[in-house]
């Protein structure tokens, strides 16, 4: 039977599909039960995170892609906000600053990554240096083969000094983009989370769709996988997620260190 890392595990030839982005394989069919059940499992994440903040063995990288509306900011919220705040942290990276901009471009990303016994979450992350840019023409194919390249290295030496990475590509529907940016148009209390720059970059929908399609053929690894997870459900989103990450923490089995015998000889005045 495949793991649910496995079922939802990017294949090398992915094609980004409108019809997949509605797929509910692992919802119950009853909507709170499946909500109960990411409350859960958000829990047990956050159970196991304390064990691993203990333990500074492995340091998790959280890396969440997706186009405007999809659900990167719910993701936080619903998985990983019952972690203790002093285990985590969320990055959300904006376009570059000046200072930035006059380094290279993993500069700032490698700045944010987790220490030990960390969860980092990125919250849009370095692969927007091989997307936006790309759609945009603002840099040419050779410029963005680099790009890959540094970024294959750069996970490949994150991994390899104890960062367990998992990436997810949160896909929406065009439809369901349309609806999600029409209600944050219509409920005043909802225009604080719209942009009408998002209406421009709807625009290019198609080649967002293709560039998603090359970044994950570029850069999907063992060691640094891509998870491509149905986003047009909330509730199921957070499930296929919630999933994954406890599904993998509970494989590296984080046990607490042993407890320090000379503590027993203390008392307490």
């Amino acid at each position: 039977m495949a793991s649910i890392q496995q079922s939802f595990r990017a294949d090398k030839k992915q094609k980004v599909a409108d019809a997949a982005a509605g797929e509910k394989s692992l919802s119950s069919g009853d909507k709170e039960q499946d909500k109960l059940l990411v409350e859960q499992q958000a829990q047990q994440i956050a159970d196991l995170q304390e064990v691993l903040y203990a333990e500074r063995k492995h340091k998790i990288l959280i890396v969440l892609q997706g186009m405007d509306t999809s659900g990167k900011d719910g993701t936080v919220r619903g998985v990983f906000g019952k972690i203790d705040p002093l285990g985590v942290s969320s990055v959300a990276f904006k376009a570059p600053s000046t200072e930035e901009k006059a380094h290279d471009f993993l500069w700032r990303i490698h700045k944010q990554v987790p220490s030990q016994g960390e969860f980092t979450i990125f919250n849009r992350s370095h692969y927007e240096d091989v997307l936006i840019t790309r759609v945009h023409d603002w840099i040419d194919d050779k410029e963005c083969k680099r790009r890959y390249q540094h970024i294959r290295d750069f996970e490949r030496m994150l991994a390899e000094t104890g960062t367990v990475i998992l990436k997810f590509f949160l896909h929406i529907s065009s439809a369901e983009q349309k609806k999600r940016l029409e209600e944050r148009i219509a409920d005043p209390n909802k225009h604080w989370k719209f942009d009408p720059a998002d209406l421009e970059e709807r625009k290019s929908w198609d080649a967002y769709q293709a560039q998603y399609e090359e970044v994950i053929r570029e850069t999907d690894a063992d060691h640094a996988p891509w998870y491509v997870v149905p986003a047009d459900s909330k509730t199921h989103r957070n499930l296929v997620i919630s999933s994954i990450v406890l599904e993998k923490l509970n494989k590296l089995k984080p046990e607490f260190p042993p407890g320090n015998p000379e503590f027993s000889k203390l008392k307490v005045i």
